[in-house]
């Protein structure tokens, strides 16, 4: 007997659909089909190619109401960022429908005494485990690139987003991509790590990526390694936004909120940690908590609501369990900290102050609406030792002469300057941890550069760092 996929409304707690899942023969006989759609697509031009995924972005816009409404009600997302998540996807096929085929081209490599060029082929069949935080986006941000280099896919989704991953399948087919090309794998979640390891190694499956937790990348990477197939890993984080002592407390207060509260704070690129330089800690806590306290707070549906429900009761319950914790160990509660009663998954937005290492609200990545101050009297000695660091993060003071300094501090070791764009977790050597490989690149992977970090100036008063740093 067939399992059972349920999907359930965050907001309500109520059943929303169920799925039949997948049994061996049934993924067997859609991997055979994938992969026979993906070889014809192989030899489609790279312009056809590209021109699909411009049709594709006017597809994505056509269904942005309903895209948006699956997001809303299978995992809580507030509906205008649902929305704009529709849309970042639609500009994003717009962008490879018009550069796709250059960056595709052939490159002329000077060697004398002969001619030589690097072309760029397609791989194959790429599965994709796929998380529910942004159930459209995280698709397309892999599949549109994919599919223009010549590729197939097939998608396991997160098993809570069902309903999304089949309407992106039938998105593709409307968008005129062949049939096959993009397919959806419906697997009940006890039976994931077994069908993803078996179909890593399966012969027509040429690459793998995924996004999710450090557990699940260290399977599907170790799964990849012994296959010796090409592999893309993005895992938690814990990223810090760091405010020195010549920033403005409460315009770094009102940045805070949208960095740490975006997506009902479950995003892996969140800011997490406020590491605030002692002399305006006060200030800007004050405006944080204020701000914080203000968050309309409810049903995702209604277009006044700035933070929805956690996606699930076991990731609510989790975020109650750092919480406590975190107090526990010294933490001080400055507001929020207990769920919202009613129906649904709700969490009221919580500030803790004092935290530091030892903690699980500052070692740990926090998946929901919880943020974690610390105050430094040093800020380039704040946070975890360097062995400890992944990189990434945001930074507020005055003046471009600052962010300069700010940014070669950071270079020097500058331990709280850590993670926006990659991840930290408790061992010894975190960094190393937040997965590899690169999306919307020309590199294949980070770990094939050297020390590599890129530092972005994000308006007047902020920039941000992203990328790995190799030490040693």
């Amino acid at each position: 007997m067939s399992a059972t996929i349920r999907t359930t409304n965050p907001a309500t707690g109520q059943p929303l659909a169920e799925y039949e899942a997948w049994d061996a023969v049934r993924i067997e006989a859609a991997v055979e089909r994938a992969h026979a759609a993906a070889r014809a697509w192989a030899r489609v031009p790279v312009a056809e190619r590209a021109a699909r995924v411009g049709h594709l972005a006017t597809v994505l816009r056509e269904h942005k109401e309903t895209l948006a409404h699956l997001a809303v009600t299978e995992m809580g997302k507030p509906v205008g960022e649902a929305e704009g998540e529709v849309s970042k996807s639609a500009l994003t096929a717009e962008y490879y429908a018009e550069h796709g085929p250059g960056i595709l081209a052939d490159e002329h490599v000077d060697i004398d005494g002969a001619e030589a060029w690097v072309a760029h082929e397609p791989i194959g069949l790429v599965l994709a485990v796929m998380p529910w935080n942004f159930p459209v986006w995280q698709v397309m941000r892999f599949a549109v690139p994919s599919l223009v280099a010549g590729n197939g896919i097939l998608l396991k989704h997160a098993s809570n987003v069902t309903g999304s991953a089949l309407a992106l399948q039938e998105l593709f087919g409307e968008a005129g991509f062949p049939e096959h090309l993009v397919t959806t794998l419906v697997v009940a979640d006890a039976e994931v790590p077994e069908a993803i390891a078996r179909l890593i190694e399966d012969d027509r499956v040429a690459a793998v990526t995924l996004t999710g937790s450090n557990r699940a990348g260290a399977a599907v990477g170790s799964a990849a390694g012994r296959a010796a197939k090409k592999s893309v890993l993005e895992l938690g984080s814990s990223d810090a936004f760091v405010v020195l002592d010549d920033a403005d407390a409460e315009v770094a207060a009102a940045a805070a909120v949208k960095a740490r509260f975006t997506n009902s704070g479950q995003s892996c690129v969140c800011a997490k940690r406020f590491i605030v330089a002692a002399p305006v800690a006060d200030g800007f806590t004050a405006a944080f908590v204020a701000a914080v306290e203000a968050l309309r707070v409810g049903d995702p549906q209604e277009r006044d609501t700035q933070v929805g429900p956690l996606a699930r009761d076991d990731l609510r319950a989790a975020i109650q369990r750092q919480v406590e914790e975190s107090v526990a160990a010294g933490a001080r509660l400055l507001t929020g900290g207990k769920p919202l009663p009613g129906d649904g998954y709700f969490y009221r937005p919580t500030v803790l102050t004092d935290t530091g290492p030892g903690m699980p609200a500052f070692d740990e990545e926090t998946f929901g609406p919880l943020a974690a101050i610390t105050v430094a009297q040093d800020v380039a000695r704040s946070g975890p030792p360097r062995e400890k660091q992944a990189d990434g993060g945001r930074m507020r003071c005055k003046g471009w002469g600052r962010f300069v300094a700010a940014s070669e501090l950071r270079r020097k070791g500058a331990a709280c300057l850590a993670h926006v764009a990659a991840r930290v977790v408790h061992g010894q050597d975190d960094r190393r941890r937040a997965g590899h490989g690169m999306v919307h690149s020309r590199h294949q992977s980070l770990d094939e550069l050297p020390g590599r970090c890129i530092t972005e100036r994000v308006d007047e008063h902020s920039i941000q760092f992203f990328g790995f740093v190799r030490s040693g």
